[in-house]
């Protein structure tokens, strides 16, 4: 055909009225699984059709993620090299000061960043720390950046405080299916888990909430992940999908690597019953090429983290980020305030 045929076809297309999928609570784990299923170019047509109901296909919303309080954690999870239970793991390190975190929230607005994660190995915060923490927010907000944490377990009162401070998002990741997960976790309940969104989201603050791939589940727990997530009485407005980083040391040091091709079948699966969240690239983007990148922007990824290190793990740099939403063609988000 012709492109001067093709043209007023998709003019015509693109001036109607844009479709926005339902966005449903009641999503099953065979119909998640039949969507990772589908053939890939109607997996990606799919993703891509939600996704531009909510957003700019050509924007990418910049995080940075800083460790404030580095190992020493007293969980178990089989991924995480700050366990204090795992063999070379992570030196604990004290509570970052305040104006060493806002040093390094400056330089990520100068980057472009346009929210600032803060994330400290704990069981839960001691309400000592808490009080550190929320003047990080409140000095964070200032900046006129996003704010967000992940501090483990909250309470009720505890993540009232923190929405005093001005907390925009909380992380906490579901990381993998219900049955799959005291493969992973022994000191931690899934309800546990639950537990904290609901009292973040009572809170008044947003959730960020996703998971792992690549720690020895199979596609039905892909599945249940996603079904779980996607079925929460409000969707996570940011949902962090991320890629197992095999580290020695840890129980998963030896996990079967998983090919890009099923990751990003995984991030269309979360955009297309998630379509009005932030899907983010997390974890293992290291490991991951710019087509693989690429790809994951269109299946609805549509949020990276950037800077050269999440937490205690390697992530691209700056420059290679750059280079690669430039010749994309896409362009960061700007903050909300």
């Amino acid at each position: 055909m012709s492109d001067t045929l093709i043209r007023p076809a998709f003019a015509a297309a693109t001036a109607q009225a844009p479709w926005h999928p339902e966005l449903r609570h009641d999503w099953t784990r065979d119909e998640v699984a039949a969507i990772i299923d589908l053939p890939f170019p109607e997996l990606i047509f799919r993703a891509q059709t939600a996704h531009r109901a909510y957003f700019d296909p050509t924007r990418v919303q910049i995080s940075t993620l800083l460790s404030i309080k580095t190992g020493g954690c007293p969980e178990d999870c089989a991924y995480c090299p700050q366990s204090a239970r795992h063999e070379q793991s992570v030196k604990a390190d004290k509570l970052m000061a305040v104006e060493n975190v806002l040093r390094e929230a400056r330089a990520a607005k100068a980057a472009g960043a346009g929210r600032f994660c803060m994330g400290a190995a704990w069981r839960s915060p001691k309400e000592r720390d808490l009080d550190t923490v929320c003047a990080m927010v409140e000095g964070v907000k200032a900046l006129g950046m996003e704010t967000c944490v992940t501090l483990g377990m909250l309470d009720a009162g505890q993540s009232q405080r923190l929405r005093d401070a001005g907390l925009d998002y909380y992380n906490h990741n579901l990381d993998t299916s219900p049955e799959y997960y005291d493969k992973i976790i022994t000191t931690r309940t899934y309800q546990e888990r639950l537990d904290t969104l609901e009292n973040v989201r009572s809170a008044g603050i947003n959730v960020c909430c996703g998971g792992i791939v690549g720690m020895g589940e199979d596609e039905n727990d892909r599945a249940g992940l996603i079904a779980t997530l996607a079925s929460l009485p409000q969707h996570p407005e940011s949902v962090p999908i991320n890629l197992l980083v095999r580290v020695a040391g840890t129980p998963l040091a030896d996990a079967e690597a998983v090919d890009p091709i099923t990751f990003v079948r995984i991030i269309a699966a979360a955009r297309i019953t998630m379509p009005a969240s932030h899907v983010r690239l997390a974890a293992g983007r290291e490991l991951m090429s710019d087509e693989a990148h690429a790809l994951a922007f269109l299946a609805g990824a549509n949020s990276i983290f950037c800077g050269d290190k999440l937490l205690t793990t390697p992530n691209p740099a700056e420059h290679r980020d750059r280079k690669l939403l430039s010749s994309l063609g896409m362009q960061p988000m700007t903050a909300t305030h």
